[in-house]
């Protein structure tokens, strides 16, 4: 595929030259553009057209969330796909960067090489953004918009590792769903080995996430969101269940 074009916005110089450093040494990225001031980064857009764009929520005279706003504004054929990139974990943050079109959250201090990792993963992604697609109708989404959003409103934070290996883990079993009946010989090492850690640190991992979820209570905002029952208070599941539960709502999604 072609290099991706990638521009950077950030308040923080340091953060401006630390990632255009990084990411101007992948082959397979050209940084186009870098800026530190939130009023310019439609017009360096418009200039530069990159493909994705890694942009702080917190900007001089124009923060995140108007930066979305203005891009969402513009055509659909010169709007990048985002991935905000900040150091405030706050949900309602997290929700309405990715209601106004954010592919992807990620919370500072983070890793470079999972930052690479994601814009190369949404560089692939269908041109498709969730800030196109009418709210709470999930079947018009990616599959990984689909995931994204009901992770994030069932308030798993994006920044725990849970959050990571329970995505990997629903696209693996959408891909192969047998896979599930194979969770501890074959998802959880399949998960550790692509994220460079243990199977047991995987599962813990996922079944923080899931407590996490299950405590913040927001289960019913999930099931309004896909118009029927998906999540019940009382149940709440093993790693495999919720797993399992995810990938055959999204692939009865997909194919309706």
């Amino acid at each position: 595929m072609d290099r991706i074009r990638v521009m950077l916005a950030d308040d923080n110089l340091s953060i401006l030259r630390v990632l255009s450093d990084f990411l101007g040494r992948k082959p397979d990225i050209d940084v186009v553009a870098a800026v530190s001031d939130g009023v310019e980064i439609p017009e360096a857009v418009r200039q530069h057209s990159p493909d994705i764009l890694v942009m702080d929520i917190i900007m001089p005279r124009r923060d995140g969330f108007m930066t979305l706003e203005a891009l969402n504004a513009m055509p659909e054929a010169l709007r990048p796909k985002v991935i905000v990139l900040t150091g405030l974990a706050r949900d309602d943050f997290i929700m309405r960067a990715i209601q106004l079109g954010a592919s992807y959250y990620m919370v500072k201090p983070f890793d470079m090489n999972l930052l690479y990792e994601r814009i190369a993963d949404i560089a692939r992604e269908p041109a498709e953004t969730i800030a196109a697609a009418p709210a709470g109708s999930p079947a018009s989404e990616t599959v990984d918009e689909q995931i994204t959003n009901l992770f994030l409103t069932l308030g798993i934070p994006a920044h725990i590792k849970g959050y990571q290996y329970l995505r990997e883990a629903v696209r693996m079993v959408m891909d192969d769903h047998d896979v599930i009946n194979r969770i501890t010989k074959e998802l959880y090492p399949g998960i550790a080995r692509k994220f460079d850690t243990s199977a047991s640190k995987v599962e813990r991992a996922m079944r923080h996430a899931i407590e996490v979820a299950w405590a913040r209570g927001r289960l019913e905002a999930v099931n309004q969101m896909y118009g029927y029952r998906v999540f019940a208070r009382e149940d709440k599941p093993t790693n495999g269940e919720f797993i399992a539960m995810v990938s055959d709502k999204l692939a009865v999604k997909k194919t309706a």
